[in-house]
């Protein structure tokens, strides 16, 4: 799907007047956010504001205490849960990959899950690792423990790519790799999905990284909404919180 064609489709993704509450705290609050097919949204806020709850409001690890999760025009409690979690990839920090199981195995878990047959796994394997620039004679036999952080990172990306599902989700996915592993990996990733035309919520508490990758950015604070601006409008925003992110590039030396 193309950009235009992106623009024309009902969004991929609705939060109407969601919230989530735990007993005496609520985590969310009174969030509405629409995410269009084919870009990239960025949460943004500190630890604790919400952003991971978000995500998993999505695929529905979590439910709604109130309002309701729209994905693909349904809402995530009409979906079977199953069902809903094969259609998002889901990307963490490491990768969260099954130490057990070797690098092909672990890419190829959800297209084997969605009972495709070997040779179509082995081969969609393969293509997956040479995407993300693993070369799969040197990496599909071997196991997480034996690979890097970055290399780790790849596969969990791959993994997330194989059953070549129409949204991803990326919860602070190269916060654990070292400074320039990081840059490289954050390139790559915008470069694919791009390519790709894959719809994405990525969550950081990094300005710089929500500056590199996003279409949009979503500013959130103690479970609420703040701002939701391009990078080009974030920078220009005069909401203290923004500012406050913004004044820590400065602080670090440079700009995105």
């Amino acid at each position: 799907m193309d950009h235009k064609e992106a623009q024309k489709a009902p969004p991929l993704v609705q939060f109407h007047n969601v919230s989530y509450s735990l007993p005496n705290t609520t985590i969310i609050s009174d969030l509405n956010l629409t995410v269009e097919r084919g870009e990239t949204l960025v949460l943004l806020g500190e630890s604790g504001c919400g952003k991971t709850t978000t995500l998993k409001l999505v695929n529905r690890l979590l439910t709604p205490t109130s309002g309701e999760v729209v994905v693909e025009g349904k809402a995530t409690t009409a979906w079977d849960p199953i069902q809903l979690r094969r259609r998002i990839g889901y990307v963490i920090q490491e990768g969260g990959l099954f130490p057990h199981f070797t690098i092909a195995r672990n890419v190829g878990l959800v297209p084997s899950l969605s009972n495709w047959d070997d040779a179509r796994t082995s081969e969609r394997v393969r293509e997956m690792l040479n995407l993300v620039g693993l070369d799969p004679n040197r990496f599909a036999e071997r196991y997480p423990r034996e690979l890097s952080g970055g290399q780790r990172q790849r596969v969990g990306v791959a993994r997330a790519l194989a059953a070549d599902p129409p949204l991803l989700l990326l919860d602070e996915p190269f916060g654990a790799l070292d400074p320039l592993t990081r840059a490289s990996l954050q390139r790559e990733f915008a470069e694919l999905a791009a390519r790709l035309g894959k719809t994405a919520i990525l969550v950081t508490h990094d300005v710089r990284e929500a500056l590199i990758l996003a279409r949009r950015i979503g500013l959130m604070h103690k479970g609420q909404l703040l701002l939701l601006e391009t990078p080009e409008r974030f920078r220009a925003s005069d909401h203290p919180q923004a500012r406050a992110y913004l004044d820590t590039l400065n602080v670090n030396g440079g700009s995105a």
